[in-house]
């Protein structure tokens, strides 16, 4: 791994909140899982840079195939592209922002944000459920980002899939990561061997993830913490380029 004089953090959102892979200039890499996103900063030195796996920037009204970055990484990633999910309007991820007790409740609120969606949205349409589950943690970093825009230079989007193929001399990965909900072992091998090439022990990425993530989140997490070191290192590219910006500022693109 190319050192940096800052610590570069890689973060996916994950059952138990959200996963962590940090690397500390001249130590090795570390993982960890907060249970917030305002723990995970506060565990963090001011300077740190953080690339995570979270739509970043929000669009008043959705236009076809969602924000400008989903339509400019999809034709990279090939048979993957499936896995950048179109982002709608701040107002539906907003429809509804209580906390869900019973699975009833949580459909009606999923049914709720697509109907916002729609009225949002040019051609309409609704919310995906994939998309919907990952909502909360959204707004999680949206409400920080609005609150704090000193975040705003150090916080910054990606997707595993993009930073894969970014990595991976633009050439998407050739397996999936799952395949029909379950883990897909060779999908894993063929993206942990990706990994090692950057600079990762297999050791390191062999061990079972903490407690309430996942292994593909732990996978996502260690390609985010490369790209937080590209970003460092002004290696980066975002797309678009340059970044657009949501009605409040902040910028809208994906970085790898």
């Amino acid at each position: 791994m190319t050192s940096t004089k800052v610590v570069l953090v890689g973060a996916d959102g994950c059952k138990a909140g959200w996963i962590a892979v940090r690397r500390t200039p001249g130590m090795t890499p570390s993982v960890d899982v907060f249970a917030s996103f305002t723990a995970l900063l506060a565990s963090l030195p001011d300077d740190a840079v953080i690339a995570v796996d979270m739509p970043i920037g929000l669009p008043e009204f959705s236009s076809k195939g969602g924000r400008g970055p989903e339509a400019l990484v999809r034709p990279l990633l090939g048979a993957r592209q499936s896995s950048v999910f179109s982002i709608p309007s701040r107002a539906a991820l907003y429809a509804d922002t209580n906390g869900f007790t019973t699975i009833e409740a949580w459909y009606a609120a999923h049914i709720r944000a697509s109907e916002v969606a729609k009225t949002t949205s040019d051609p309409p349409h609704g919310v995906s459920i994939q998309a919907f589950g990952i909502f909360a943690k959204i707004r999680e970093i949206d409400a920080l980002l609005i609150a704090r825009p000193d975040l705003r230079g150090r916080v910054y989007e990606s997707h595993p899939e993009v930073a894969f193929c970014r990595l991976n001399g633009d050439r998407a990965m050739q397996l999936p990561k799952k395949i029909k909900g379950s883990i897909n072992p060779a999908g894993m091998a063929e993206r942990k061997a990706l990994l090692c090439r950057h600079g990762y022990e297999m050791g390191f990425l062999d061990r079972p993830p903490p407690r309430g993530a996942a292994a593909d989140d732990f996978l996502d997490a260690a390609a985010m913490m490369l790209i937080a070191g590209r970003i460092a290192r002004g290696e980066a590219r975002p797309f678009p380029d340059p970044p657009g910006r949501d009605s409040l500022g902040i910028p809208v693109a994906i970085w790898a």
